[in-house]
């Protein structure tokens, strides 16, 4: 039986979330206040509400431990590539595979399987296979399509401490919401006020 999602508490959305599910993807595990991370695919149930909520699976899919896994370890690639584009270095060869090899995954027709006794079949995949291998491709052309167009020079990390969520930078904000916006303020004025002794 699956366990209940329970609602965390988790900041809006940051800038570029709604238009890129790669940008809320690589948000899902969020550092908070305190050095605690809020991981919204910190389960098979959150995993499978998270993806209901972006339109990437049903409600009923029946996540296991395995499909949060891939997710998460997709997580990882797409946080280095943004990491890297962010900060204007060379992106890890195995962050690119592992988004390349996400793309390519999604079969296109039922596919050949061979049983000893009854000979070659073809199938399609287990279902809830094919869902997970569905988000994990969409993710992953997400990120690739944001990392190659205009708005990649937009690409920021949060700018509050320990925040470590990305966002698409708009104007002068490098924040992604507007708490950390209000922690980075009243933190530079603690530190004007502290040099001012």
């Amino acid at each position: 039986m699956e366990e209940p999602v329970i609602e965390q508490p988790a900041p809006p959305p940051a800038q570029g979330e709604e238009e890129h599910p790669s940008l809320a993807l690589v948000n899902s595990a969020i550092t908070l206040p305190g050095g605690h991370t809020l991981d919204l695919l910190g389960t098979p149930a959150q995993t499978n509400h998270w993806l209901t909520q972006r339109g990437l699976a049903p409600v009923d899919a029946g996540m296991r431990e395995m499909c949060a896994t891939q997710l998460r370890s997709l997580r990882e690639q797409i946080r280095s590539l943004f990491a890297a584009r962010a900060e204007g270095l060379p992106a890890l060869p195995a962050a690119v595979a592992a988004v390349n090899e996400a793309m390519t995954r999604v079969p296109t027709a039922p596919l050949l399987r061979w049983d000893d006794k009854t000979g070659p079949y073809r199938t399609a995949p287990h279902p809830t296979t094919a869902i997970v291998d569905l988000a994990l491709a969409t993710l992953a052309a997400d990120a690739a399509d944001l990392l190659t167009s205009p708005d990649a020079e937009r690409l920021t990390a949060c700018g509050s401490p320990p925040c470590n969520r990305y966002l698409l930078r708009h104007g002068r904000r490098h924040w992604c919401s507007t708490r950390c916006g209000d922690r980075a303020r009243a933190a530079r004025a603690y530190a004007r006020r502290s040099n001012s002794r």
